[in-house]
């Protein structure tokens, strides 16, 4: 059984820094792309950042220059790190990674996300 879990979300001024982390569970664990998503109250869900297995990131035109997508494969470990903070960043953070089942075939999974508070 895979599980996602987040930490690393709080409360900051604008202008600070979080760096986010995410952990998947589970017993010989492949990972395929790795992504965080965002959202604020009464919003949509938006794609924040994307890792492929190769490495080839990819960001939202809001996040560009100030947010860093990682991975740690060996520690099956994805990471956000969160840079000029400002209060429109202010969301719930949620990971999602797609999973190797087999060599042929991938499952998809979610986090329950990590809140992320921006204030001026």
């Amino acid at each position: 059984q895979v599980q996602l879990v987040e930490s690393g979300g709080g409360l900051v001024q604008a202008g600070g820094s979080l760096r986010l982390s995410c952990v998947v569970h589970g017993s010989d664990i492949s990972l395929n792309d790795m992504k965080w998503y965002r959202q604020a109250p009464g919003m949509q869900r938006e794609l924040v950042a994307s890792i492929s297995r190769g490495g080839r990131t990819d960001y939202a035109d809001f996040v560009k220059g100030r947010f860093t997508i990682s991975r740690d494969d060996a520690a099956n470990m994805g990471y956000l790190q969160l840079h000029d903070l400002k209060p429109e960043d202010t969301a719930l953070y949620t990971c999602n990674a797609d999973v190797f089942t087999s060599p042929w075939a991938t499952e998809d999974y979610w986090g329950r996300g990590t809140q992320v508070t921006v204030f001026s």
